[in-house]
């Protein structure tokens, strides 16, 4: 079970025994299927966890194969034509993460479950992990096809330096999945009087006609992509909170102007903790 090669390109999903890990990885078989890329499981074994003596070490070793046994089966379990490499390793989840991906396609951790190896609060190990890794990282919330069928990419288009190849990822993604895009650019309120209002409206309407015209060429090019351009007032993640039951997954940019923090980090729990809304982070780079 203890796969020592070196690793080739692949998508690299953090299993850590949880249900979330599982799920992550269950998630990324399509990514994997759909680059033609090995799914390599990853388990990182925290030396700093415990005291370490001789029966800790076997035990924690026994520990890491049965959880990597148990996703091994479960993406088997999916029938889909995708090899798996599986490595146990030693060192501190995000670190080994953060090292694993470099050359690889694509980190995919559950959103809640490497908070239990790290000791991190909820939402730290997945920012951290954004801000330093070497490709794209997605944070998995849940994983059931059937339920995700209709529900929306969401694509967030702003002025940084990430935005063209982040809106590229989106439209991967959405026709991988086979979803609607949604491609979302936000502005905040001049003034709240009568006047602004007016000024507010004119705003929007501008946005929302930038993002139809940047979008002209998505369109032409997949004409069977249903695309929506909505310019939102406020911020993403309450756009998000309150649409979050027609959301699958939000495409962000690692260099986004608000920081990646806002959308994966603790801040974002509250908002998200209880629905299917995964979030990709990728960058310019990065991102195909």
């Amino acid at each position: 079970m203890r796969d020592t090669h070196p690793p080739s390109r692949s998508v690299v999903v953090g299993i850590d025994g949880s249900r979330s890990g599982l799920t992550a990885a269950l998630w990324a078989v399509d990514e994997a299927v759909h680059r033609d890329l090995p799914l390599r499981l990853v388990y990182a074994i925290d030396p700093q966890a415990d005291p370490v003596v001789a029966e800790d070490a076997a035990r924690r070793l026994a520990t890491a194969e049965i959880a990597v046994r148990q996703a091994f089966t479960a993406v088997e379990s999916t029938a889909k034509p995708v090899k798996i490499e599986v490595e146990i390793l030693q060192g501190r989840p995000t670190n080994v993460l953060r090292e694993a991906s470099r050359g690889a396609a694509m980190v995919c951790i559950g959103a809640i479950g490497l908070k239990h190896a790290t000791g991190a609060s909820v939402g730290s190990t997945a920012a951290a992990l954004a801000a330093a890794s070497h490709c794209p990282i997605a944070i998995v919330r849940r994983h059931d096809p059937r339920a995700t069928a209709r529900r929306s990419i969401v694509v967030e288009v702003d002025k940084s330096p990430d935005s063209s190849g982040v809106l590229d990822r989106g439209v991967e993604e959405a026709l991988l999945r086979e979803a609607p895009l949604v491609v979302i650019s936000t502005w905040r309120p001049n003034s709240t009087d009568r006047d602004g209002e007016a000024q507010n409206g004119e705003q929007n309407h501008q946005l929302t006609a930038e993002l139809s015209r940047r979008l002209a060429r998505t369109v032409r090019k997949h004409p069977d992509l249903e695309v929506r351009p909505i310019a939102v007032r406020g911020n993403l993640l309450d756009y998000l909170a309150g649409h979050s039951q027609t959301i699958q997954l939000v495409v962000i940019g690692r260099r986004r102007a608000r920081g990646v923090t806002e959308i994966v980090g603790p801040s974002s729990e509250a908002a998200l903790h209880d629905t299917d809304c995964s979030v990709l982070v990728c960058d310019s780079l990065s991102s195909l």
